[in-house]
Parts: structure tokens; sequence; C-alpha cells
């Protein structure tokens, strides 16, 4: 049995040692910003029309850094979906996020807010306060 893997991009953005995570409509647990690649797209391309998309954020091309790649069970999905994600820092430029798009809302969240993220999000958080990057 192949095991299905939803290959996803995400953006790590903290402020003051908390993270930017949104959630969609309909849904009850916040993500990372970003999406699904489109045929052709590199993943810089992809990243920036997604956060500009979800956020209408424009992320600086030249400040995207590769962070980490984590891997857990999909939202939603059946048991043994997971979905990767292939996550980057950037820099923004000074607009205040806003939810727009499939976005319903967006959230600077803590380690506290565990509860309220997919499992996905969770390793995220997870490895942001290993880094001591997150309160």
């Amino acid at each position: 049995m192949t095991q299905q893997v939803i290959d996803k991009l995400a953006w790590i953005a903290l402020h003051q040692r908390r993270f930017l995570a949104v959630r969609s409509y309909g849904k009850e647990l916040f993500y990372l910003p970003g999406g699904k690649r489109e045929a052709g797209e590199t993943d810089q391309q992809a990243l920036i029309r997604e956060i500009h998309e979800e956020l209408s954020i424009h992320l600086e091309p030249s400040s995207l850094r590769p962070a980490g790649v984590f891997r857990a069970q999909a939202d939603g999905k059946a048991i043994g979906v997971e979905v990767q994600l292939t996550c980057y820092w950037a820099t923004a430029d000074n607009q205040q996020p806003q939810a727009s798009a499939e976005i319903e809302q967006f959230e600077w969240l803590n380690s506290d807010s565990s509860d309220q993220c997919s499992v996905a999000a969770v390793k995220v958080l997870e490895w942001l306060i290993e880094q001591d990057l997150v309160d």
C-alpha cells in the first residue's frame, strides 16, 4: 500500500515570540499559511502567491530561506494520509495580515495554543519552542 502524502509549502512568520496561523472557512483548527504548488511553479513562486492570496501580504522573494520539512497526519483526511510541510522563513512587506480567499481568521499563537492547531502545525510549533523562538 502506498502512503498518500499531500505536499504543501508553508511560511513561518514570528512576531513578539508568537507564530502566525490561519483557519479556513468551515475548519476548526489553525494551520500555517501557505498551500500547494501549481503546475510549473517553484517553491518561491508558489509560496509568494499563496501568502498573497491568503493574507494580502507580499513576501520579499530574495528573503526566502528554508526552515525545515515537517510531516504529520493531514487534518480532516483518512488515517494514513499525511501532509508534508516544506517551511520557509521570509520577510514580508509592512502590511498587516488580512484574511482573504479561503481564510476566515488568522491569529498570532503561542505554546499554549497547540489544542487549536492541526497536527502538522503542532509539529512546527514544537520545533519553534525547541529553537526558543516561541513562548
